[in-house]
């Protein structure tokens, strides 16, 4: 496997960090071709080998740190040797909830070599239509494997599940909305209001034009406030209590990741 970051990354929701963060493992490369990618700096390069043993024993460390739990981010292209790694990890002692943290482009099939391995399943949900898919992240059928997959997701773990403020298991989908209504927001949160409507949604309202967004003029601005909370009242409408929202005036600059510092492996 190609990682670019082991870290405690204290950039996820609150209930997967708690006060110490969670022990991220970022793999390079991605599925996915999004020309507005915030992780391009990994997304499109190669980083340090790890083999299952070696990904295992990072994270024990994060679970000796006093982290609450561990993910893996952007992990589908890697999924066989992601599960060894758990396996071996588990049997070496590690306890703590894993996180697949993915954007949501995976198969049915995959998802079920996952079972009973993964704990939290945090999953994009990206865009409504194959058009948009195509243009903008390069790749063909993803709204219908993201449906399909986030309803594996739901049937192996159900609902967030909370103690004292941490979650557990469960699912959480994310969905950034973006400018223009590219993504077709309400369709996307009534076909997850549609599998159930406990389903926690963190609805981001950090997009940035950033990577190779400036090339397509849909995509060249920020997102507007108004756009964001008209979502976020479309949400409400449908039911969706369960519901993470993000200050759409400040946090476009502060979720940008910097995968060029120096402190971006935990050894």
């Amino acid at each position: 496997m190609e990682v670019a970051s082991c870290i405690v990354h204290t950039g996820e929701e609150p209930f997967l960090t708690g006060k110490t963060g969670t022990g991220n493992v970022f793999f390079n490369h991605c599925s996915m071709a999004c020309v507005y990618c915030q992780n391009y700096q990994i997304s499109t390069s190669g980083g340090r080998q790890y083999s299952p043993d070696a990904l295992a024993e990072q994270l024990l460390g994060f679970q000796r740190q006093g982290c609450p739990s561990v993910g893996f981010v952007s992990p589908g292209h890697y999924l066989p040797l992601v599960a060894e790694t758990i396996k071996i990890g588990r049997k070496e002692g590690l306890t703590v909830p894993t996180i697949w943290n993915s954007n949501g482009f995976e198969t049915v099939e995959s998802l079920q070599r996952l079972e009973s391995l993964i704990d939290i399943y945090l999953p994009d949900f990206k865009y409504w239509s194959e058009q948009s898919s195509l243009t903008y992240s390069g790749t063909s059928g993803y709204p219908g494997a993201a449906r399909l997959a986030i309803k594996e997701m739901f049937r192996q773990v159900g609902p967030l599940k909370l103690k004292n403020g941490i979650a557990e298991s469960g699912l959480c989908v994310r969905h950034l909305v973006l400018p223009n209504d590219i993504a077709e927001t309400e369709k996307i949160l009534r076909f997850i209001a549609s599998v159930s409507t406990e389903i926690t949604v963190s609805l981001m309202s950090q997009y940035n034009p950033v990577y190779r967004a400036g090339d397509f003029i849909l995509l060249s601005r920020k997102l507007r406030p108004s756009e964001y909370w008209r979502a976020v009242e479309t949400a409400e409408k449908l039911g969706l209590a369960n519901l993470l929202v993000q200050e759409p005036d400040s946090s476009p600059n502060n979720y940008l990741p910097d995968f060029n510092r120096s402190d971006v492996f935990s050894e």
